[in-house]
């Protein structure tokens, strides 16, 4: 196995931005793709995440194979690459260890043991959404970030023509209302408004995936998980799926 990215921002970002939530994961490399599925500890949000051939420069894969490592160590190693290094990953089998290479102006090689990762086998579920609201990155991320300042929650609602993103506490209140216009487009299947509940803690990690895409995917439905998607296009696809918060508390 040889992977050589001259891009290293999309594996360094992803790798950072996931392990806001997972602290270790199993990634399977095929001759396609470069793919993790994994929960957070609490099992309240799944991350997925594929990272294309076809982003590489070299995409060498005799067999397939499993990569279990601690997110956090690769995360720091990662953390080293320069946006204009060029990126190896390679399998040393005999010491059990993930090779990270990064050529520059010098030449730097980091190994990275492989851990045994008994877990089950996560896969994304076979969600079905009434609603698909296509917008900013930007915009969605400045919503999420008006809405920490006055709660720990905020209500997700939805009708043909608005979006809106409300938190409430005792004492304060705030709401975002995005029109379906301009660079935000909303597809339902109902004329009901359609409203769920879920954890700004959480959506203030998931939002950081707008370091990788000026767009973004939203789907959600009454008191059911939300779905964000992140992509870049014939390269890379980050999502989350995090379930909602049936309580009326904050």
């Amino acid at each position: 196995m040889k992977l050589t990215l001259s891009d290293p921002k999309l594996l360094t970002d992803s790798i950072s931005i996931i392990s806001e939530l997972v602290n270790e994961g199993v990634f399977k490399v095929d001759k396609e793709k470069i793919e993790l599925i994994a929960m957070d500890p609490a099992n309240v949000a799944m991350v997925f995440f594929k990272l294309l051939s076809s982003a590489f420069e070299e995409y060498s894969v005799d067999k397939e194979v499993e990569l279990a490592v601690s997110l956090e160590s690769l995360k720091q190693v990662l953390r080293r690459a320069k946006a204009t290094d060029v990126l190896t990953l390679e399998l040393d089998n005999e010491k059990n260890k993930l090779k990270i290479t990064l050529k520059g102006e010098t030449k730097r090689s980091f190994s990275i043991s492989l851990i045994d990762l008994r877990e089950n086998k996560q896969r994304v579920p076979n969600l079905e959404f009434p609603l698909k609201i296509k917008t900013a990155s930007s915009v969605f991320d400045e919503a999420i970030e008006d809405m920490s300042v006055v709660a720990e929650s905020l209500v997700l609602a939805a009708t043909k023509d608005l979006f809106t993103i409300e938190a409430e506490s005792s004492l304060n209140h705030a709401k975002v209302e995005i029109p379906n216009e301009k660079e935000t487009s909303i597809e339902t299947q109902t004329k009901d408004p359609i409203k769920s509940k879920y954890s700004i803690e959480y959506l203030r990690k998931i939002i950081k995936g707008s370091k990788l895409s000026p767009n973004v995917v939203i789907e959600f439905s009454k008191d059911y998980p939300l779905k964000i998607q992140y992509d870049v296009k014939d390269k890379l696809q980050l999502g989350f799926v995090l379930a909602p918060r049936v309580s009326t508390e904050d």
